[in-house]
């Protein structure tokens, strides 16, 4: 029989603790759309039951929220690796871009096997992700420039690159929508619903998900019971103290640079491998910049990144419905999602200097 885990005392406290901010800050962010709901004219309370029920009304509804958030868990532990580094990856929309494009390359390049060709498309993904990201890496280790200049410069390149890439090297012919030729179908990612009945086919919901779980499980493994990961919290927490302890503090910049750039590389692969099957110019909505807010709900821990991604995700799905059933503008819940991302940020901020504990 299964032990059901249990926690002391002080790890209450501490879960409490950390769970406070987030619990502030979604209440603030509730009050603030429940007001601007009501300024529209709108039932509160029905815009509220639309969104929930269009989120998690079914499993089919529920495979759409977790189809949103995939490339958010990618990209929001990508920035978290960076975090703990004591880097600010704001480069993953970047980063992705590079690793869709040489995964969708090698994907209508070679007619191998699956077994062959998927590995080889998620080798090429990645290592263009952490290529790109180890740029950002060398100027920050070698010269002190800063990477959060040097990561926005990288988006702007990667993303007119590829745009040029595509357009004006590899568009499918006699198209007007610029994206490139179909990958071959062995290097198709299969979609959840071939092995569970009760989603519909048409659920995009596909296998990159349960990858993006393995990548949040394996990412707090590396994290908290290796000794690589000890070096790079070391260096993110006490640079001067890894310094002295015999850690190369630039090594350590560099890799972990690559290592989050090839993960946000599969924030790419999720679309172009298991969505749809060719790269199309401009295809990412911000996932790369929405990473940064998932990794800031999620407190910079792999799991909590998951459950943000998810939160996010059911936005998404449920924005589309309120707006078409009730003409709720869908924009009205990005701006939720920004307000939740500077209420969270100022919060935690006084959090940590106990002013604000003092006052509320």
């Amino acid at each position: 029989m299964a032990r059901i885990p249990s926690f002391s005392k002080p790890q209450i406290t501490e879960i409490l603790h950390a769970g406070r901010p987030i619990a502030f800050s979604l209440g603030i962010v509730i009050v603030l759309s429940s007001l601007v709901i009501g300024i529209l004219g709108q039932n509160v309370l029905e815009v509220y039951r639309i969104l929930v029920l269009s989120a998690f009304g079914s499993l089919d509804d529920f495979g759409y929220v977790l189809f949103n958030a995939t490339p958010l868990i990618f990209t929001g532990l990508a920035v978290t690796i960076g975090f703990k580094c004591g880097l600010f990856n704001i480069g993953c929309e970047g980063q992705l871009y590079a690793g869709g494009f040489a995964a969708v390359w090698v994907g209508f390049h070679f007619n191998f096997p699956a077994i062959i060709l998927i590995p080889l498309c998620f080798f090429a993904a990645m290592t263009a992700g952490a290529g790109w990201a180890a740029i950002a890496g060398i100027l920050k280790a070698k010269f002190g420039v800063h990477e959060v200049i040097n990561t926005i410069m990288m988006n702007f390149i990667a993303i007119a690159l590829t745009s040029y890439l595509v357009t004006e090297v590899y568009q499918e012919a006699g198209q007007m929508i610029p994206h490139t030729p179909q990958i071959y179908e062995t290097a198709h990612l299969p979609r959840i619903s071939a092995f569970i009945g009760l989603l519909s086919k048409s659920n995009p919901l596909n296998v990159m998900f349960l990858l993006a779980i393995v990548a949040a499980l394996s990412c707090q493994f590396f994290l908290k019971r290796t000794q690589y990961g000890y070096e790079l919290r070391l260096v993110g927490d006490a640079p001067d103290v890894a310094t002295y302890g015999g850690i190369n503090v630039g090594t350590v910049t560099v890799w972990t640079m690559m290592l989050s750039g090839a993960i946000a590389s599969l924030a790419g692969v999720w679309d172009v491998m298991g969505y749809r099957y060719r790269f199309l110019d401009n295809f990412s909505p911000g996932f790369g910049y929405t990473g940064i807010a998932a990794a800031l709900l999620g407190r910079n821990h792999p799991y909590g990144v998951c459950l943000a991604a998810i939160l996010f995700g059911a936005l998404n799905k449920g924005a589309l419905d309120v707006d078409i059933l009730l003409n709720v503008p869908r924009e009205l819940f990005l701006i939720i999602q920004a307000v939740l991302i500077i209420c969270l940020a100022s919060i935690q901020i006084k959090w940590q200097s106990g002013t604000l504990g003092k006052t509320v």
